[in-house]
């Protein structure tokens, strides 16, 4: 027992530890790979989540934040030509791009909780978190992108192709119930005739 509480403790402190270091801004921690492994552990929670909540309910039905209407609206106000559909890493990450976004950004500090924090986006919203089909972007950056593609229809398409392939399987699953129930019925079938047959020739 006594070990078991120490090791409690341990585990305890370590988490404690590392929900503090991650409540650091970035320049605390430099490079150091404990916490940047936490990071990407808890943004590929965060990824994995999210797409499944967007696999399995409308997109255009989702509420991603109590202030949607806010992000939506200063977004497309903002960043009215952005294509969001498949997004270009330059329309984010080069500096230009970087100027325009900041003060986007800090509007919400304060009103998006963890507003900064690193969240992994999905460059083409027709598919999924892959290595080539991903970047690392700011939390509200992350919001306001699919927030948009959520209520301009373009998640759409995840949506649509998950429902498809489950409806596909639930069919042929069920054809193969039919079939292996004619199956089972036509042995039946079969096994009564031999018993017909047995019985007229002991008539005999």
């Amino acid at each position: 027992m006594e070990a078991t509480s120490g090791a409690d403790e341990l585990v305890s402190g370590e988490l404690v530890s590392v929900a503090h270091a991650l409540s650091l801004p970035a320049e605390s921690y430099g490079n150091d790979p404990d916490i940047e492994m936490a990071w990407a552990m808890r943004a590929m929670q965060h990824a994995e989540v999210y797409y499944k909540l967007i696999s399995s309910v409308d997109p255009q039905f989702l509420k991603l934040t109590k202030v949607d209407d806010q992000i939506y609206s200063e977004f497309r106000e903002n960043f009215e030509k952005l294509r969001i559909d498949v997004l270009d890493p330059e329309e984010l990450k080069s500096e230009s791009a970087k100027e325009k976004w900041r003060p986007f950004c800090l509007k919400f500090n304060g009103i998006v909780e963890d507003f900064n924090y690193g969240t992994l986006l999905r460059l083409n919203c027709s598919q999924g978190y892959t290595e080539e089909n991903t970047i690392f972007a700011p939390r509200i950056q992350f919001f306001a992108i699919e927030i948009a593609r959520n209520r301009e229809g373009y998640n759409k398409a995840v949506y649509a192709t998950v429902q498809d392939k489950e409806e596909k399987g639930a069919n042929n699953g069920g054809d193969k119930g039919a079939d292996s129930g004619g199956e089972e019925k036509g042995a039946n079938q079969e096994r009564e005739k031999e018993k017909t047959n047995k019985g007229g020739e002991k008539e005999k």
